[in-house]
């Protein structure tokens, strides 16, 4: 098995909370320069940057995974991975026709900029990507996986668009085998008024929103190998 370090949520500028200089080609590139193996884009209820980011980072040998945030009808955020393009490209728009279609305000929400790996703007989402979804938290994981991608809840310790900070319980029927922290210090405590989280793995991730906030080389994930699929699969099996 290899021992790979990674930072599986990561924004673009096309998130508009994300800064402008979260380019295809400055993600991949700090990535590298981090000496990170795999990263994720996972922008707000988007993949349309994640082909370019996929390009810009071939020559860096870094593994990509294709994804999204996912907003659910309660404002809970889920991170969404894929193993290829085409596949986080379908959920894209699945997720786009659930979308609540409120016109971005960019001087007050951030510009919204699709971009290809050499920094051109392609255009700009007209709608804003922070709404939420008609798409329920209890439904995600099935339809995510029926869509050949992985889910997991995000930032579950944060008090704002959480599994726990939303919900404030987790759902008895929940199918997920992984959690995001933002840090790894709350896990004791939440596991100990979540059992559930004790059979799950935990991924700590920078949530990066500007360059410098990508993570260090410090938490790592244990894969057949550095294929996309692999390291996919490494996310879904239960925790031993």
């Amino acid at each position: 098995m290899l021992s790979l370090s990674y930072d599986l949520h990561v924004h673009s500028c096309l998130s508009p909370c994300g800064d402008n200089e979260m380019t295809p080609a400055n993600i991949a590139g700090m990535a590298f320069v981090k000496g990170l193996d795999v990263i994720a884009l996972t922008d707000h209820n988007s993949s349309k940057n994640c082909e370019a980011v996929k390009k810009a980072a071939e020559s860096y040998g870094l593994t990509v995974l294709c994804g999204m945030e996912l907003t659910t009808q309660e404002e809970v955020h889920v991170v969404c991975l894929f193993s290829e393009l085409k596949k986080a490209m379908r959920w894209d728009s699945y997720v786009y026709e659930r979308l609540l279609k409120i016109p971005n305000d960019a001087d007050i929400f951030g510009k919204q900029l699709v971009m290809d790996a050499e920094e051109n703007i392609l255009y700009e989402e007209p709608y804003l990507l922070i709404n939420a979804t008609d798409i329920a938290f209890d439904s995600v994981f099935s339809l995510v996986k029926s869509f050949g991608g992985v889910a997991f809840p995000a930032h579950i310790d944060k008090t704002s668009n959480s599994l726990i900070s939303n919900l404030g319980f987790i759902p008895p029927e929940s199918s997920f085998n992984c959690v995001e922290l933002k840090n790894p210090d709350n896990f004791k405590r939440l596991s100990g008024q979540f059992p559930y989280l004790c059979s799950c793995k935990v991924l700590i991730n920078s949530d990066a929103h500007y360059l410098q906030d990508i993570s260090e080389p410090v938490n790592f994930l244990h894969s057949k190998t550095k294929s996309a699929q692999d390291i996919l699969e490494a996310l879904e099996g239960k925790k031993v």
